[in-house]
């Protein structure tokens, strides 16, 4: 197999080429359109569809894919009736640090938007997944994250009540919740995390502000203080187009 000479590590080898060498129509287009993607900024308008189908020689529908697929991708967003260059995604650390260090890191303004703040008895699932007594009050604090007022995921957080009695009086909503905790004195000692992909309920993409057929990350995470006992257990969605995650193996 010949590879080109600036193959760059981690791209599609042979730019997704099958062996028997056929590309398809739409995606011999989306690799023209990524190219030219390359050659914008931020923000930047690409062509419609209608000239980027003549330009191409190509249908409408053709460009509509090819389209669908870099927006899915993160490389391009709608915006208003037109579509522009995305910026980069946002890269989050798989580690016990919050979502505002990660976000501040890459320059971007972290924020989040209160959906609710209840509290109710402890049921049976999150009883066995979190080791908290079956029945003992905990909150649930469902949270819009944002990065620069853009709204890129959705975070619900259960704690019990006991541990942050005045979670309800105490804490700013638009405020880190780990920041809260360290500032009580409460301190990680480890957590189990999984990752999965899935599409957002009607309720969720419309908090998110996404069509329902839009990939989502969604991380599940119970935590646990340095005495081992358990603290928080975490349902996150992040946006696919908007988000990769990061980690630093060791062996």
């Amino acid at each position: 197999m010949d590879y080109p000479n600036d193959q760059a590590p981690g791209a599609p080898v042979r730019s997704g080429i099958p062996e028997h060498g056929r590309i398809p129509k739409y995606y011999a287009v989306k690799a023209r359109i990524d190219h030219l993607v390359g050659e914008l900024g931020e923000g930047d308008l690409i062509p419609t569809e209608r000239d980027l189908s003549e330009e191409y020689g190509v249908a409408r529908e053709t460009v509509r894919q090819a389209l669908r697929e870099l927006v899915l991708e993160g490389k391009l967003r709608r915006q208003g009736r037109g579509t522009v260059v995305a910026g980069p995604k946002l890269e989050q650390p798989l580690s016990l640090a919050s979502y505002t260090e990660g976000v501040r890191r890459q320059g971007r303004t972290p924020g989040r938007s209160l959906v609710t703040l209840d509290r109710f008895p402890c049921p049976d699932a999150l009883a066995a997944e979190t080791g908290l007594e079956r029945g003992e009050p905990v909150w649930h604090l469902e949270r819009v994250l944002l990065a620069d007022e853009e709204r890129v995921g959705l975070e619900s957080t259960y704690v019990a009540v006991a541990r942050l009695p005045r979670l309800d009086t105490d804490f700013e909503p638009d405020s880190s919740f780990y920041g809260y905790l360290h500032d009580r004195g409460i301190t990680f000692g480890d957590a189990d995390e999984r990752i999965e992909t899935v599409l957002a309920t009607p309720r969720e993409a419309l908090l998110i502000g996404t069509p329902p057929a839009l990939p989502m990350l969604l991380i599940h995470r119970v935590s646990r203080d340095t005495a081992g006992q358990p603290l928080e257990r975490v349902r996150t969605l992040y946006r696919g187009d908007r988000f990769s995650f990061t980690a630093h193996l060791q062996g």
